[in-house]
């Protein structure tokens, strides 16, 4: 167990569920990191966590945007290590609609994808803003795409694949209502995380979960 997220954690740093530290992190290479001497080489480690962190919690949209981001970018680059902030992200929902705002702030935090507040960069390199689109017509979900090759990779989650436990809902609206009690609302929660574990962990790779495809390659 991680002494960062688990039971164990120092004090005044969060006690995540112990399932985080099973969740498969990305390695980055960030070139303005390693300009900035931010971290050694450039390279910028992420996990679960991080989203959590970025999000102020954790459910299926942070879990499902995460793992598209990292299978998406693994599928871009192969053995080769993906470079954050040469990736575009695009999203079939206005950035008003739903959840897009917080899958894009996560897709964003793994490719370093911005949009019109981003990073202007330096001397016309290290540019993340207007790399973060939304409402764009396209087959799924998200889109990723590299800007060197214009190689694209299509994304869509099905998390509903991996349902919640069938008393998830009736607790929530206790909850909601606030009337539930103290067993109640930890029930809740354990029943919550337990649906993120599985998506996360148990299909982490899962085809059938996480839709993946080539797209066309597209300019840069």
């Amino acid at each position: 167990m991680s002494p960062s997220t688990g039971a164990g954690a120092a004090p005044g740093r969060e006690r995540f569920p112990p399932f985080f530290d099973q969740v498969p992190g990305i390695t980055l290479h960030d070139p303005l990191a390693q300009l900035l001497g931010s971290c050694e080489g450039g390279l910028v480690h992420y996990r679960y966590a991080d989203a959590v962190r970025l999000a102020g919690h954790s459910c299926p949209t942070v879990a499902s945007a995460y793992t598209l981001t990292r299978l998406a970018l693994q599928r871009l680059y192969g053995s080769a290590t993906p470079v954050r902030g040469q990736v575009r992200v695009s999203l079939a929902e206005p950035l008003e609609a739903g959840t897009a705002g917080v899958v894009g702030a996560v897709a964003g935090l793994l490719t370093g994808a911005a949009g019109a507040g981003g990073f202007k960069g330096l001397a016309g390199q290290f540019v993340r803003r207007e790399r973060m689109l939304w409402g764009q017509e396209q087959p799924l979900e998200l889109r990723y795409t590299r800007l060197d090759t214009g190689q694209t990779v299509d994304a869509q989650g099905h998390a509903q694949r991996v349902p919640a436990h069938p008393d998830t809902f009736a607790l929530l609206q206790r909850c909601l209502a606030g009337i539930a009690t103290d067993d109640e609302r930890h029930a809740f929660g354990a029943h919550w995380q337990d649906r993120v574990r599985r998506l996360l962990v148990d299909h982490a790779d899962d085809d059938g979960v996480w839709e993946l495809q080539a797209g066309d390659r597209s300019g840069a």
